[in-house]
Formats: structure tokens, sequence, C-alpha cells
């Protein structure tokens, strides 16, 4: 009997230090083992993409042309879009479509204007409407689809991102090493990431910063607060950074800081975690889903609420020893079990 094909969407992937990157990699890796003969998996990319995944899948690759007519639009069952960026248009394919939405950031970020929003609006929801099933990688961001449209809650489900566990090779030095005891934080330099409010947790202590992800303007403020705090010789901002780094890192810091106010899961939180990392969090979106009851909390970003859920965190963390929890709440998400969530979707969609 012929297996159902499917085709999964990772155009996203095309820039290698962005979120999309990670998730199309860990997904795509894990339906590739996971799939053990039930679909006829294809993938759709960037030819530019870094990582081809082995060879364990056949590619197509996209052309500009598909927005206007994609070729093989009636050779699958189901499509997956597996983000709301998707170039390859629902409206293209003649098929069961699933679309995974990351974020509705832009609702939520008080500089985006009012009519931006509503363009923005407008396109994601006729992107809705011609989908079948809406996947969201948190309830805080099922809870936004709902809110703004309503009409598609019958076919919302939430799966939640894996994380892949960093393995850090003992002889590896990263390019920047800290002279002393430091606090980690990674991702773009943006404002809603939050990192301009880090700079006030050093003080009264002997902990550095060490910020890396993509750099923006926005660095010039990290440093105007660093200096702000008296604390700029112990801010260090690296840019990207390897995987290798990256591991390092996270295994050698003290804590992980991630006051993000626009977060449509929070994946370094989980990898911060995987080490046994004490992790300090904003409040807001979806990371309380991702840190659970392991994660410390900042309620407000007023610089003495931060230093004393900091200082009574890291108190309870070391008194404690909350490790083995910690690594038990990120191993709650793993890239089998979303694999095998949207496995089990593509079948609901072909009943």
């Amino acid at each position: 009997m012929e297996k159902p094909k499917v085709l999964v969407t990772f155009d996203s992937m095309k820039d290698a230090n962005c979120g999309y990157f990670s998730f199309g990699k860990g997904l795509g890796d894990a339906l590739i083992q996971e799939n053990k003969g039930k679909f006829e998996l294809k993938f759709y990319l960037f030819k530019q993409t870094k990582y081809l995944f082995n060879g364990l899948v056949d590619i197509i690759y996209l052309s500009r042309l598909d927005r206007l007519f994609f070729k093989k639009k009636n050779d699958f069952e189901v499509v997956h879009l597996s983000d709301q960026t998707c170039r390859l248009r629902p409206s293209k394919v003649n098929a069961k479509k699933i679309m995974t939405i990351h974020d509705m950031n832009k609702v939520h970020l008080k500089f985006s204007k009012p009519h931006r929003i509503q363009v923005y609006l407008k396109k994601l929801g006729k992107l809705i409407a011609q989908c079948d099933k809406i996947v969201c990688i948190s309830q805080f961001v099922a809870n936004d689809v709902k809110h703004y449209f309503p009409e598609s809650a019958n076919k919302i489900s939430v799966i939640y991102n894996g994380a892949d566990k960093s393995v850090s090779d003992e002889n590896h030095q990263p390019a920047f090493k800290p002279r002393k005891k430091f606090l980690f934080t990674i991702g773009l330099l943006s404002v809603q990431k939050g990192f301009h409010l880090l700079p006030a947790l050093l003080k009264d202590n002997d902990f550095e910063l060490v910020i890396s992800g993509r750099e923006t303007p926005h660095k010039q403020r990290i440093l105007a607060e660093a200096e702000k705090h008296n604390c700029l010789d112990k801010v260090h901002i690296t840019g990207p950074i390897s995987d290798e780094d990256k591991a390092w890192y996270y295994k050698n810091c003290d804590a992980f800081l991630f006051p993000s106010v626009a977060e449509g899961f929070g994946l370094p939180v989980i990898e911060a975690m995987h080490f046994g990392k004490p992790v300090f969090l904003s409040k807001f979106t979806s990371l309380p889903e991702v840190g659970g009851d392991v994660a410390y909390y900042f309620d407000n970003f007023e610089p003495e609420h931060m230093q004393e859920v900091f200082k009574k965190g890291m108190n309870d963390f070391a008194q404690n020893n909350r490790v083995k929890e910690t690594i038990a709440q990120a191993e709650k998400f793993s890239w089998e079990i979303a694999a095998n969530q949207y496995l089990n979707l593509y079948q609901e969609c072909l009943e």
C-alpha cells in the first residue's frame, strides 16, 4: 500500500543564527527518526540552507516562482507549514494543511504602530483561515490566537518544542573566556529580550555577565546601562557564538538569565536547565510554562526587585540543591515527543 505523502516546510532555516533554524533542525531530525515508515516525508528548503538533514530525507528546493504556482501542488496529502512566515502559501497546495504559529509578539510590543498591527493581523488571519489545523508552541500563543481569531478555536492544538541537549567538550575553550564566575544569556540583542535590564544584577557581587547573540543597535543601550550601574568592565557582549562555545557557557555559568517580554517558547531556558543551572525569567508570555516551578521569576523590572529575586533565588538553589529537579523540568520537552505529536496530527488530518 502506498504511504501518504507529507511535505514539511523548513524554509525559515536559511539563517543559521535564528531560532527557526534550531526549531527546524530539531523537529526535522526527530520526524525522520520517529516516522518509522508511516509517511513518505519530504522537506521544503532553500538551497543555501547549511543543514540538509544528512541526506536522510528527500528535499524540494524553494523556487521564487512557487508563490505564483507550485508545480507539486497535487503531490501531497498533508502539507505542514512549520512557521507562520511561510513562503509557500497554503492556497498554492491541494492538501490538508497544518501551520505552526510560534508567536504573535507584534501585538505585545509597545513600539508596533496600530496600523502595522492591523496589517499583520489581517495577513495572519488569512493564513489561519486557509489551514485545516493550527499548532501553537505554547498555551500562551494558543490563547493569543484564540483571542484575535476566535473562529479558529476548534482547530488549535498545542505542541511544545523540544530542546537538544548540548554536549560540552572537556577540552574546548570558548573564543571569550570570563576571568571570574559569570552569569549567561543568549539571544538577539533586541529590546524585547530585556538584556539591558541585566547589568543591575551585578551590584554587590563578583559576577561577570556574558551576553551572546546577533548584535543590533540595542547593544549601545545595554552598554549604557552597564556604565550607569558601574559595571561596564564586567559586561561582555560576544556576538554570535558556536554551538561548542554555547555549551561551554551553559556548563560553566553560575546562572542563566532571560527577562524576555515577547517569547513564544524560550528554547535557551530549557538548554540551560539541561545543565542543571538556576534560571531567572520574566513572568511574562510563555516563560512560566517552560520554567515551571523550578525557575525564579521577575514580577517587574525595577532594579531592586530584580536584585532581590536573584539573591534569594541563588541562595535557595544552593541551599536546597535543586539541580535534579531543574534537569527533570528540562526533560519534559523533547523533540521526540514533539515529532510524535506532529506525526499523530498528520494522521488525524488524513482521517
